[in-house]
């Protein structure tokens, strides 16, 4: 697929994606992505290799099926209980989950359980715990991360080699203002924690070709730009590895 072909981003993963497909290992890979929301990230993932995705929201499940399969992967309706026991992945992503979770160490094991030795988690989650604020409330976070918490979290798991690096100064910063203001407006009316978390991955997504195309072109800028600020950014993209000698 081109990349006028595959399916839109908001401008926030636009920024995301670029520092991820930046940490992404060589492939022919195993991909494993816990909660691919719409399938925008999955799509991309499955040029790697064999890609499959799990959603337990069935309306963004839904999106996924048809988006992801286009790029020759599988998603399936669900979480891990729809791996048989035996599956094993070369890397497992989760982008915009862990914050999710109320127990984020007890996911994190189970995703390393899911990784072959010598495999790699990918994963992003929003930053700093201090910039908590209305949008976090509104599409179901627990939490933020700070990058040194984060880091202890990842090695009490047993993973290695931790390269952590925040994104998405300094429009980052903009949009997720923008994002809070909006979300105040929408708080009264939300619902259960689930509820909420199902809808995150259809919040702000753009639905229009036109709006795609614009928000595509629009942030080139912004992603080249945010490149010079490594260790600055309202976001965390961080890649570990499950060492070989692993039990």
């Amino acid at each position: 697929m081109t990349s006028a072909q595959l399916p839109p981003l908001t401008a926030n993963a636009w920024l995301r994606w670029d520092t991820v497909s930046r940490l992404l290992p060589a492939g022919p890979l195993d991909v494993l992505e816990v909660g691919c929301g719409q399938g925008a990230a999955g799509a991309r993932l499955a040029a790697l290799g064999r890609y499959v995705g799990l959603e337990p929201d069935q309306q963004s499940y839904a999106v996924a099926v048809e988006r992801v399969g286009a790029a020759g992967g599988t998603v399936r309706h669900g979480s891990l209980e729809t791996l048989a026991p035996d599956e094993r992945f070369d890397l497992v992503c989760a982008f915009e989950v862990l914050e999710h979770i109320e127990d984020d160490r007890g996911a994190l094991a189970a995703w390393v359980d899911r990784l072959r030795p010598g495999g790699s988690l990918l994963l992003s989650v929003p930053a700093y715990q201090r910039r908590f604020a209305a949008a976090d409330e509104l599409v179901g976070h627990y939490r933020r991360y700070d990058p040194p918490a984060l880091r202890l979290l990842l090695r009490s798991v047993g993973l290695d080699a931790v390269d952590l690096r925040l994104y998405g100064m300094p429009v980052g910063y903009a949009l997720e203002a923008a994002r809070n203001v909006l979300s105040a407006r929408k708080l009264a009316a939300a619902g259960s924690m689930q509820e909420r978390s199902g809808h995150s991955g259809r919040y702000l997504q753009p639905t229009e070709n036109w709006q795609s195309t614009l928000i595509r072109l629009g942030t080139v800028p912004f992603r080249v730009a945010q490149r010079s600020f490594p260790g600055r950014g309202p976001g965390i993209v961080v890649r570990a590895v499950k060492p070989a000698s692993h039990l």
